[in-house]
This record gives structure tokens, C-alpha cells and sequence, in this order.
């Protein structure tokens, strides 16, 4: 293990995707940077084990390709991604429906119209609202009232079956949060992705994301196994030393940000379980698509990931990704998850095969999925707070694109700081 530097220009504490993107930026404008991580690899809450040859990403995360800091910040054509098909399966009363993209399918819209998820009316304004998200400009939807996203869609028409049949149990695998008083603006942002671009994960895990930021840094930038106990807006004290600094960046997850930085407000966390299993053969019937189940179950939503990028599998093999949310009816369950078992014998129904057919390869509790978004949420909070620079997705929104989002900001105080000109570049 190398020593760790006295100094730097700037050192940032935590090597997830902000503080990644955050040190990227500024060494490509000159300046000195120094990046100290407790764990022992980079990516924060986004990485990638290998169990007995599966890749088994730490809870099921997707990249939607219309982020639009992705291309800012990383060179996407290099994470080889791999889509998952633009339709979504939905169990409902006793049956499942498949509803596709009409853009890409004229035999969706019947399908849809067919499909018991509301009345014409409600379906209606479901495609009304899908619309007015995917192509009026961001601006307009940022400037809409912000409420619990579950009275938002009301509002528009879309209450009843619509929002408990389809809304709601989509979203609770966005965002961990079954009651949907998640802020409306951000569910209105979230669907506009999904309409305006693909879902898919990197060939070789979404860890690929901050590996990718992490190697077109200069060597020895990131120091990992090195654990931050005080900051102050010159200095970073870590058990193996402190580093003097013009300026420091605290780019950790929320909780740790708080411990570092008391004047922060302590986050409000989302967990979720997600459960691997082995399908011996190909994917069951769908493909790689993503299944939400609308009935009372244990499960949120589920999908043959190795159906888009076989490589998350050995040849002649199908993993399942199963998530369910940690909280039901707005009481919190077990962190851990529900049992294996129940969870295995729903997933068997979902996908129309035995429960004896599938094996349990492993499951990933991840009680801090998601710091809380309940509305009204403040999309841009201050990226200085007693003189540190903070960013992560709680300074903007929990998803990729906000953790890029307050990098971008953290950059443009550190710049102004230390007179370096904050140049938005490509990947």
C-alpha cells in the first residue's frame, strides 16, 4: 500500500460515480487530484461480483441511454450495453399481458386496449401523459407543481386501476417506494427516460460504469482502504494520515456525508433484496423483458438479465433477477427480504416454470438502495456547505444521471474556487 500524499489540490472523499466523474473532470483541466476510498474497489452502492460464473450486479440497476449527463461523462460506446426489449409484462388479475412500444409495434396499441390496466378513458390519459413527459421540454416538467407522485396522477386522470394496476407497481421498482409519494417531477423525469431511450446494462455489469471513469484516471489518483474520520475545507483526516488541500470534495453516499459534514440533513433510506437464480436453458417466454407483478406477492418486479447480455450467465444458462422493495402498505420489512423460498415459488409463476427449475444462486440485501425522494423534492441542493463541496445523488436525484448531475455542479464550485476554467466534455 503507497503512502498516501501529503498534499493535493483538491481531495475528493469517496470514489462512487460523483467522486469518479468529479476527479475525472478536474485532471483533465490540470489539476491535482487525490481520491480516498474506505472499500476496497471503486463504484460505491454500483458494483459487480462473480459467483460460479454469474455476474450478479449488488441489487438489479439498469442505465438508461437517454441520461443526459451519460455521454458527458463516460464513453458509452465502450460499455458494449445490452437493452432489455422496450415492453414490459404485467401480472394481473390471474394472467399476464404484455405491453409494447407502438412505436416499434403497431400490434401493441390493441394489445394495450385489450389489456385490463383501465378504462378507455384512463388509458387515454395514460397515453396523453406518456407523451407530454417524453417530448415537452425538461423545463416545463420541472416547473409543474411538485406532489406525492400518487396524487399527480390522479389529478391527471390516471387514479384507480391505471395507477394500482400499472403506475404504482412500476415505479416501486424505480424508486423502493410502493406509496408513490415519491416527488411527481421525478417520476414524470423517470418515465420521459424510459420513453425517450433504452434500458440496458453494460456487458460486463454495471461496475463497468465506474471502472470506466476510474482508469482514465492518472495512476495512483484513487486510494482505496482508506477511511475518512474528519473534513474540513483544507484538510481530510483518514486513518492513514491527512492530506492538505485547496479544496475538498465529499462525494460519499448520504449517510457518510452527514457523519462528515453535521449540518446536512441525515437521509430518509429505500432499500430493496434482489434474488439471483439459475434457469438451466434459455429464457423463458418474453425474453428479456422486464415482468411487474401487479398481485399481491413478495415480488416487485423480475427479469431474464442474461437474456440481454449473456455474458451476465455461463453458455446454456439463464440468470433471473428478482427485486423486492423493503417496505409493503407502508410498513418497512426486514431488511433482508422475504424468504428465499416464497420468493423462488412466485418467480416460478411470473416466468410459467416450476419452482424445481429454478436454483437460488444468491441474494443481495441492499437496505440503502435510494435516499428518499418524497415530494415536494429539492432537485439542486447547495453543492457548498461550511466551505466543503458535497455532491451525490441526494444533492440532486437518486439515480445515475443525479449523481453525474451534482458532480457537474461540484466541478463548477471547485473551479471557481481554485480559477480553473470547468469545461463540459464528452466521454
Amino acid at each position: 500500500m503507497s503512502e498516501l500524499p501529503a498534499h493535493g489540490d483538491v481531495v475528493v472523499v469517496g470514489a462512487g460515480l460523483a467522486g469518479l466523474a468529479v476527479a475525472r473532470r478536474l485532471q483533465s483541466r490540470g489539476v491535482d487530484v487525490v481520491v480516498v476510498e474506505a472499500a476496497d474497489e471503486v463504484g460505491g452502492r454500483i458494483r459487480t461480483d462473480t459467483v460460479d460464473g454469474f455476474q450478479l450486479d449488488r441489487g438489479f440497476q439498469v442505465l438508461n441511454t437517454a441520461y443526459p449527463q451519460l455521454s458527458r461523462h463516460l464513453d458509452v460506446g465502450r460499455l458494449d450495453l445490452r437493452p432489455f426489449e422496450r415492453a414490459l409484462r404485467l401480472r394481473t388479475r390471474g394472467r399476464t399481458v404484455v405491453l409494447g412500444d407502438p412505436r416499434q409495434d403497431l400490434r401493441a396499441v390493441p394489445a394495450a386496449l385489450a389489456a385490463p390496466i383501465g378504462s378507455p378513458l384512463g388509458k387515454l390519459a395514460l397515453a396523453a401523459h406518456a407523451a407530454a413527459v417524453g417530448y415537452l421540454p425538461a423545463r416545463v416538467l420541472l416547473r409543474r407543481r411538485d406532489l406525492p407522485s400518487v396524487v399527480a396522477w390522479r389529478r391527471r386522470g390516471l387514479g384507480g386501476t391505471v395507477t394500482d394496476t400499472l403506475l404504482r407497481p412500476f415505479f416501486s421498482g424505480l424508486t423502493c417506494d410502493p406509496a408513490q409519494v415519491t416527488s411527481s417531477r421525478f417520476t414524470d423525469l423517470m418515465l420521459r427516460m424510459f420513453v425517450r431511450g433504452e434500458a440496458a446494462v453494460p456487458d460486463g455489469g454495471m461496475w463497468q460504469l465506474p471502472a470506466q471513469l476510474a482508469r482514465l484516471l492518472a495512476e495512483g489518483t484513487v486510494r482505496l482502504n482508506t477511511t475518512v474520520r474528519e473534513v474540513s475545507p483544507e484538510r481530510v483526516v483518514t486513518d492513514r494520515g491527512t492530506v492538505t488541500a485547496r479544496a475538498v470534495v465529499v462525494a460519499t453516499d448520504a449517510e457518510t456525508a452527514t457523519r462528515l459534514l453535521p449540518g446536512l440533513t441525515p437521509p430518509r433510506w429505500r432499500g430493496l433484496t434482489t434474488y439471483y437464480h439459475r434457469l438451466e436453458g434459455g429464457p423463458p417466454p418474453g425474453g428479456a423483458t422486464l415482468t411487474v407483478d401487479a398481485e399481491p406477492s413478495p415480488v416487485t418486479n423480475t427479469v431474464p438479465v442474461s437474456a440481454a447480455a449473456p455474458s451476465y450467465a455461463p453458455a446454456g444458462v439463464t440468470l433471473l433477477a428478482t427485486t423486492t422493495v423493503h417496505e409493503r402498505g407502508g410498513q418497512p420489512q426486514d431488511a433482508s427480504g422475504p424468504a428465499e423460498e416464497r420468493v423462488r415459488r412466485r418467480v416460478a409463476t411470473l416466468h410459467g416454470v416450476g419452482p424445481g427449475d429454478l436454483d437460488h444462486v444468491a441474494t443481495c440485501p441492499v437496505p440503502r438502495a435510494l435516499p428518499a425522494m418524497t415530494a415536494p423534492h429539492r432537485f439542486r441542493r447547495p453543492a457548498v456547505t461550511g466551505g466543503v463541496v458535497v455532491c451525490g445523488d441526494h444533492r440532486a436525484t437518486s439515480s445515475i444521471q443525479g449523481a453525474l448531475e451534482s458532480a457537474e455542479r461540484a466541478v463548477e464550485a471547485v473551479a471557481s474556487r481554485l480559477g480553473v476554467r470547468a469545461v463540459h466534455e464528452g466521454g
